[in-house]
Formats: C-alpha cells, structure tokens, sequence
C-alpha cells in the first residue's frame, strides 16, 4: 500500500524535476551564446530564474555539469532548427541547399540571441582540454560530416560532378555560413545573410551536373 501511494508521488517529483531542468537549459543556453560558458553559474541561474539554490545545485552537480549539459541542449535545438527539416528530402542538391539556407535561418533569427551557439562558445574552448572541450568539438565534427554526408549523397544521386572535392566544398560552405553570423552578430545588420546566400548558390552551381535544377539569383 505504502509503495503503492509513493509512486505518483515520485512520479510527480521526477516530472517537475525535468520541467525545471529544461527551463534552466533554455535559458543557459540563450546566456551561453551571448557571454560564453564560462558566464554561466549555478547560483546565477537560479536568481534570474526565481529557484532556490539548492534544487539547481542538486540538478547539476558542478558547473562542468552544466556546461555539458547546456551543450546537449544546444546541439539538439540545432538539429531541430538545421537538420530534422531536411531528413525527408531527397538526396541531391536541392537537400544540401535546404541544409544551408536552413542554417543562415537559424542565425539570422536568432534561435540563439548570441547567433550560433556553437560559433559564439567554440573561441573559448579550442585550446583548452577537457570534457566541455570534446563535448563542443564533437558537435562540429558531426555537423561537418552531415553536411559532408550531404553532399556525396547528391554526388550519388548525380547532381552533382564526379569530381568535386567534396571536402573543400565542406568547408567553404561552413566558411560562408560562419562568416554571415559572425558579421551579423557583430555588426548587428542582416546584408551580410544575402551576400552567404549568393555565394553558396554560386558555389553549388558551379559542382552541379544541371545548374537550372537550383533556386534562380537570390
């Protein structure tokens, strides 16, 4: 009778325990893109979120913690924003096109108020080691070999030429689109978006094997 009655209880408890950790995710990840991780503490998110101090420290145990932590939340609104969109389009250019458009929407919305998360926190960690090191050095890597997988699947269907390097093409994508945030955030305009959204479409039309099959001039 006694377990019987603790269940929904506990039920309850675990619940709301994973309703507030979501909300103090959200917001970290917001402060995390606009001051970094290191200005994340604890304690901080607490007060601006009106809870106590001891419910946050007793769901995550240190500030490492909860840098790893906002880094998994960050990684999945990305790939619910970039990714998840395009997983029922074809494969071909149009697809690897949609990824890169899809991105630039991210940033120039500011899905994040800092623009990228990951652009935003990747300065503060690359040379330092650690698990919040890994942690954001995997989340690009496996944004690379999306967006590499991406494009040999448009190789494969025949959309593309036979002999693009297909990594170089990887990278001067992620350079445009990296280059439009950094701008944007920087200078707080927008123009910048139009002139990465050029340059991608002319860089794709220049691997493809039908350029009219792509968007006409932005």
């Amino acid at each position: 009778m006694g377990t019987d009655v603790a269940a929904p209880h506990s039920d309850l408890r675990v619940e709301r325990g994973n309703r507030t950790r979501q909300l103090i995710l959200r917001r970290a990840v917001d402060v995390a893109s606009v001051e970094g991780l290191d200005g994340l503490s604890l304690g901080r998110l607490a007060g601006e979120l009106k809870l106590s101090k001891s419910g946050v420290f007793a769901l995550f145990g240190s500030k490492e913690d909860l840098q790893l932590a906002v880094v998994h939340a960050a990684t999945k609104i990305f790939a619910e924003h970039v990714i998840e969109p395009v997983r029922d389009l074809p494969p071909g250019l149009g697809r690897l096109w949609h990824v890169c458009t899809d991105w630039l929407t991210y940033s120039r919305e500011r899905v994040f108020p800092g623009g990228c998360f990951f652009y935003s926190v990747s300065a503060e960690f690359d040379a330092r080691e650690g698990k919040v090191h890994d942690a954001l050095a995997e989340a690009r890597a496996n944004w690379f070999a999306f967006l590499d997988q991406t494009a040999r699947d448009a190789q494969q269907a025949g959309e593309m030429a036979a002999d693009t390097d297909v990594p170089q093409l990887v990278f001067e994508l992620a350079a445009f689109l990296e280059m439009a945030n950094a701008e944007s955030v920087l200078h707080d305009e927008i123009t910048c978006y139009d002139k990465a959204t050029k340059a991608i479409l002319n860089r794709l039309r220049g691997v493809a094997t039908d350029p009219s099959a792509l968007p006409g001039t932005p």
